[in-house]
């Protein structure tokens, strides 16, 4: 199983991106998933996921701010990241979990947020 996570960059304060993160050698539909970042001299931590039946969970810093989202017909797990801060830099690594637990891992694209 092989993940590729792009939509990375520098954005201002207040400012969108959308990362993209596409599966390849899985069936992608049985997976759960989520997004993790790790920010300058931080633990990585967990962003948001989703359960291969739909269902979201988000950590309260990124609430009403971002979205998380799957096509299973693409292969790909999203992100949308709105009303960006500062606070929100870090690099973003995307995540499959197989039903039997055993996990994968993007190498990470990353998000400056500065003026």
């Amino acid at each position: 199983v092989q993940l590729q996570a792009s939509g990375g960059g520098l954005v201002q304060p207040g400012g969108s991106l959308r990362l993209s993160c596409v599966a390849s050698g899985t069936i992608f539909s049985i997976n759960a998933m989520a997004w993790y970042r790790q920010g300058p001299g931080k633990q990585r931590e967990l962003v948001a996921d989703m359960t291969r039946g739909g269902r979201s969970n988000y950590a309260d810093s990124v609430k009403g701010r971002f979205t998380i989202s799957r096509d299973n017909a693409m292969n790909t797990m999203y992100l949308q990241m709105n009303s960006l801060k500062a606070e929100d830099t870090a690099v973003y690594y995307c995540q499959l979990l197989r039903p039997d637990g055993i996990d994968y891992w993007g190498k990470g694209t990353l998000v400056t947020v500065s003026s």
